[in-house]
Formats: C-alpha cells, structure tokens, sequence
C-alpha cells in the first residue's frame, strides 16, 4: 500500500486523485485550505509558512502537487496589461509553493522505498505556445517545470523520483466544463504514470497518458 500526500482534494483534479487512490487501496493524506473533512490545513499564499504547516504529517510514498490558481482576470493577465499583484501571486502558489512543499515533505519521503514527487503542470507552460493571454499562469507553470527539473537532478542520487504531468484541458471549475477530459481518467493516468515511474524518467514531462513531453 502507498501513502499519497495530495494537495488541493477539495475539487477538480485533486478530488478525483484523492478519490481514485483511495479507490485503488492506498493511503490518501490531503490538503486544504480550510483542514475540512479530516485534510490537513494547508495555506500557500506565504511559502515560508509551509514546512510549518506540513511538520507533524506521517511517512510519505508519493507527493502530487496539485493544488493552484489560474491568475488574475484574464484581461489584465496579458503582457500589455498585467495585474502585477495577481502576477506575483500566481507565481509564489503555483510555482514556489510546490517546491516548498516538497522541501517541508522531503523527511518524510527518505523514509519510504519508492519515494516520488509529481507535479501537476500544464500545456500551456509548453514554450512552444506563443499565445499572450493568461501569461500569468502559463510562466507559473514553465517556472514549475524548471524548477521540478531541477530537484529531479538534485534528488536523482537519492533515488528520490520528479516528474510533471501535463492534465489537458480538464473538465474542472478552472477549465470549465467545454473542456476535453474528464478528471477522473486523467487522475487515473496520473496515478498509473506515479506507479510505473523508473529513475531513468526523473526530471521527465509526461502527458497524462504516458507520453513523454517536451518542456
């Protein structure tokens, strides 16, 4: 049996995680912003504070960074119009907070014998993409995929595993309900990709169904 730390179950994809590892027998700790229905309270407006909120969790197999924000409203989330507030706050959740949490959960995670951190990313951190709307969340979200491939080399002498999986386009309050995937095939593929994870794939960018992506 795996224990799952999972951030951000209250909805979305982090619901459908949490209830599809549940499903498959493994151990589920989640997080949220409020501690409700027995998850453990978990803010990331302030990244410094997380290692305090996170020092009293049990032995950790896998860590999903799931929990984010899209950003400002979209008009003012251009290059040409930035709400600079929303920017900096989008960035501190999105992108350093996942690291902190793998930091605060790094003890925790030398304990286990297949230790592994994912981290939920996005097609739109993809730099091929040259659109200019929510620029917010799309540099979020290659500064997660930079970031995570550095501790996937930083962690590869500890056997400790960092990968990003791309979702798609999720059916989810932040996707909207046009969008292409429902969350619980993508949990499941997210769940199987943390299942099969070699040391060879450290520091990789997966589509949720396996493919290998480029950054």
């Amino acid at each position: 049996m795996t224990t799952y730390l999972i951030t951000g179950v209250n909805r979305g994809i982090g619901a459908a995680l949490m209830a599809g590892a549940t499903a498959r027998g493994h151990t589920v700790i989640g997080t949220t912003r409020d501690g409700r229905y027995g998850t453990v309270p978990l803010i990331f407006d302030d990244p410094a504070r997380i290692a305090a909120q996170l020092a009293d969790i049990p032995p950790v197999d896998v860590l999903i960074n799931n929990a984010g924000v899209i950003g400002p409203e979209a008009e003012h989330q251009t290059p040409l119009d930035m709400d600079w507030y929303g920017f900096a706050h989008t960035l501190s959740v999105n992108t350093l907070a996942p690291l902190a949490v793998a930091q605060a959960v790094l003890p925790r995670l030398r304990e286990s014998r297949a230790p592994r951190i994912v981290n939920v990313s996005s097609q739109m951190a993809w730099m091929r993409y040259r659109k200019p709307t929510q620029i917010a969340y799309r540099a979020s979200k290659s500064t997660l995929n930079k970031v995570m491939q550095g501790l996937a080399t930083s962690l590869e002498p500890d056997g400790i595993l960092v990968v990003l999986v791309d979702p798609g386009w999720v059916r989810t309050d932040m996707g909207g309900m046009d969008a292409d995937e429902d969350p619980d095939d993508v949990a499941a593929g997210f769940l199987d990709i943390s299942a099969g994870l070699t040391l060879a794939e450290t520091g990789k960018f997966f589509r949720f169904t396996g493919e290998e992506r480029e950054f």
